[in-house]
């Protein structure tokens, strides 16, 4: 069962991939903000996967983020994602998340998730492939 105040963390070093000169975000060798957003929303996914039955997934469909301070390729990155409500249905769930390096804080914001069947969502976008062709 999804409950408000359910939290989240997943972890990485950076690496030169993930970097704002590598994604082509910016031309640094830091950590990229698509990147940190990316990790935002995998640690909101993996908050209430578990809790979720046997085909269904979640979705992002919204994310606010600002992106505080630099983190350089070495230094391990956490981000948390923390459930703040759900709808009455439970189809969206929307998350405070947040990013910190070893020296503190380098982003924060809210993501929004919606529950799907992954088979029908599936279907949805192969039949949107198959009209174009």
């Amino acid at each position: 069962m999804i409950t408000v105040g359910m939290t989240h963390t997943v972890e990485k070093t950076v690496t030169a991939d993930m970097t704002a000169k590598a994604v082509g975000s910016g031309g640094l060798e830091v950590f990229g903000t698509p990147f940190m957003l990316g990790m935002m929303e995998c640690a909101a996914m993996w908050c209430i996967q578990p809790e979720l039955p046997e085909g269904k997934g979640t979705v992002g469909v919204e994310i606010r983020s600002s992106h505080l301070a630099p983190t350089p390729v070495g230094m391990k990155v956490r981000a948390t994602a923390q459930v703040t409500a759900i709808s009455e249905n439970g189809k969206m769930v929307t998350f405070k998340v947040s990013a910190s390096d070893e020296e503190g804080l380098i982003g924060e914001g809210t993501h929004t998730r919606a529950v799907i069947s992954n088979e029908r969502f599936l279907q949805k976008c192969n039949d949107k492939l198959a009209r174009m062709k």
